[in-house]
Formats: structure tokens, C-alpha cells, sequence
């Protein structure tokens, strides 16, 4: 482990030493700087580290001292710099965890009915909803890229572009089978039903440098947009459908009256499904590693569930009961979120420590 730190220090003094050229370009700058800032925290808590390690050996040397005074003062001091040294190890065990490179990515956000009918589209309204809450907690932005309605006023699909800091951070852990049990406004005699929704977090994807798309590729094609009970449709032929041959990804959008707005929104939409299918495929022998991605959309394939007659949220990946389902669906996500990144930061360590 110290080796690392070693390396990883003098990584940091070598970039500072870069930084501190004149004749650096701009991206050299902005790379450097970016990777600065990746090891910095690490390099601050090794220094604390180091520090508190000579403190231990001066107290130690100390505890020769005739003085009784300077003894009492040496076991004073060994003691806190034991538990300082114990805290810092701790810490920089975490700091030092293997990175997720896509999570200071923006992501795109699909949420689609799954069974139940109407009232999984009509969960779909409240998933994203909570979703654009918690965005807005956390300063982010949110752009409707497509949308498909239901008969009811529901939405049988919704994707978004979610955009900010450290957004595929903190919306990983979602992708997987919502389900809800709650009364349906349509249901006369009370009874409970329960439908589920499934919800996909992928990264976006640069037009460069994540996933090259040959135009050669592309099947586009323009219609007419439809919408539902007549309102609001485009006369143009504005919405796009664009497939990939190879992988024969379908994506369709009809949001915006521009067709060429359209059109760049799926081609967002692309890149991100193609990237996530790269990802996948590089990581399917690794089965733990993708236990919580989307299943078919099926009740028994749920990661979380929101009981509203009892007012209750479960998430089933890590045992998590919470009875603030009137909080979370209004946003407070974070009651969720940061159990699920400490439970993936400890098996993470137990990885690293051999015991997984």
C-alpha cells in the first residue's frame, strides 16, 4: 500500500512541477490539472499520515525520558496519534478504491412502464419527478430528450438528459426494476396493485473519444410526429428514427418541432445506449458487477419497492426499510442513494482486502 502512495505522491509533485511551467497549452493544462485534483485528496491524507507517524516515533523516543512529566506526556500523545494513524489508514483505504471513470459523467435517464398498464405509466410521471427533485437539489439540469404518453395522462417511456456534477455518481445505483403497490385511482373497491417500472442510468457518451459511429452505420428516417388526443402534434415532418444496423439499437424522437433538434437528441440518446452495450459486454463475466442492471420489467425482478399504503420504501439489494416514502418521492433521494455508494464503498474494500 505504501509503495502506491509513494508513487501516487510523486505523480503529484511531478504534475505540480508541470503546472508551474509557463509555456504549458491549454489542454496539456486542463488534463494536468484534472488529474491533479483526481490525487490530491489522497496525497493530502498520505501527508497526514506520514506526519502522525513521526509523531509516534518522537513519542516512543519520549517514553526513555527520566522525566516523569515528559513520560506522561509521551503516553498522552502515543495514544492520539495511534487513533490518528488508525482514522487516516482508514481513510486513505477508501480514498484509494478503484475509481468508476464514467462517474463524473452526465447521463441520460430512461424510465419505462413495465407490467401493470396505466399504472405503471403513470409511476413512470412519479419516477421522473423524483428524479427531477433530487436534480434539483443537487443544482443540476435536466432536458426532456423523448417522450411516449399513455391514455390516461401517464408516460408509458421518458427519456432525460441529466447534466452536473458527479451525476452518474449518484443515479447508478438506480438502473434496475421499481415496483409499486398502491391503490389505482381507477380502482373502485380499494384494492391494492402492483406494478413496475424499469429505470436505465447510462453515461453519456462523447462524440469522440467514447464511441465512434460510422455514418455508413445509420438508418435515419423522418415522419410525421404523433402525439396523443391530438394535441400539440407537429405538421412537419420533424421526428426522427435512427437505427443501428450493427447493433440494432432503435431510437426514436419526436419532441422538438426541429427535425435537426431531434435528430441530435437521438444521436445522444445513441451513443449512450451503445457505450452502456460496450460497457456491458466488457464486464459480463464479471456477474457481480452488473446484479443490479435492468431486467425485463417483471414484478419479481425489482431492486426497490414503494409501498404506499404503508408508506414504506424497501430497497432490496441491501436490506434498506424506510418508512419516508412521501420524502423520497419528493426528492429526497439521498436517504436512498448514499446507503447504496457506502454498501458498494465496503465491498469494494472487501475486494481489495482479498475476502471477496
Amino acid at each position: 500500500m505504501f509503495e502506491k502512495l509513494d508513487s501516487i505522491e510523486l505523480r503529484f509533485e511531478q504534475i505540480e512541477s508541470d503546472l508551474a511551467r509557463g509555456d504549458i497549452e491549454t489542454g496539456e493544462l486542463m488534463r494536468l490539472s484534472k488529474e491533479r485534483a483526481s490525487i490530491a485528496d489522497v496525497v493530502e491524507c498520505y501527508r497526514k499520515l506520514k506526519k502522525e507517524q513521526e509523531n509516534l516515533t518522537t513519542a516512543r523516543e519520549m517514553l526513555n525520558e527520566k522525566d516523569p512529566d515528559l513520560k506522561e506526556l509521551a503516553k498522552e500523545e502515543l495514544v492520539t496519534a495511534e487513533s490518528n494513524i488508525a482514522e487516516l489508514e482508514k481513510e486513505l483505504q477508501i480514498l484509494t478504491l478503484p475509481r468508476d471513470p464514467n462517474d463524473e459523467k452526465n447521463v441520460i435517464l430512461e424510465i419505462r412502464a413495465g407490467t401493470g398498464g396505466e399504472e405503471a405509466a403513470l409511476f413512470v410521471v412519479d419516477l421522473m419527478r423524483m428524479y427531477s427533485k433530487f436534480g434539483d437539489k443537487r443544482g443540476w439540469k435536466l432536458e426532456t430528450m423523448s417522450t411516449t404518453s399513455s391514455q390516461t395522462g401517464g408516460l408509458k417511456e421518458v427519456i432525460m438528459l441529466v447534466k452536473g456534477d458527479a451525476v452518474y455518481r449518484e443515479l447508478k445505483f438506480e438502473s434496475g426494476v421499481h415496483r409499486v403497490q398502491r391503490v389505482p385511482q381507477t380502482e373502485a373497491q380499494g384494492r391494492i396493485h402492483t406494478s413496475a417500472c424499469t429505470v436505465a442510468i447510462l453515461p453519456e457518451a462523447s462524440e469522440v473519444d467514447d464511441v465512434p459511429i460510422d455514418s455508413k452505420d445509420l438508418d435515419i428516417t423522418v415522419c410525421r410526429a404523433s402525439g396523443a388526443g391530438g394535441q400539440h402534434v407537429n405538421t412537419t415532418d420533424s421526428a426522427v428514427r435512427i437505427v443501428h444496423i450493427p447493433s440494432g439499437i432503435v431510437v426514436e424522437c419526436q419532441d422538438e418541432r426541429s427535425q435537426i433538434k431531434n435528430k441530435d437528441k437521438a444521436m445522444k440518446v445513441l451513443r449512450a445506449r451503445l457505450l452502456e452495450k460496450h460497457r456491458r459486454e466488457q464486464q459480463e463475466s464479471i456477474s457481480a458487477d452488473r446484479k443490479n442492471q435492468v431486467g425485463s420489467g417483471d414484478r419479481s425482478e425489482r431492486i426497490r419497492t414503494y409501498n404506499f399504503p404503508q408508506g414504506r420504501m424497501t430497497d432490496h439489494r441491501i436490506n434498506l426499510t424506510l418508512y419516508k416514502l412521501d420524502e423520497i418521492i419528493d426528492g429526497h433521494l439521498s436517504l436512498v442513494v448514499e446507503p447504496l455508494a457506502s454498501n458498494h464503498q465496503a465491498e469494494l474494500m472487501r475486494k481489495e482486502l482479498g475476502d471477496g
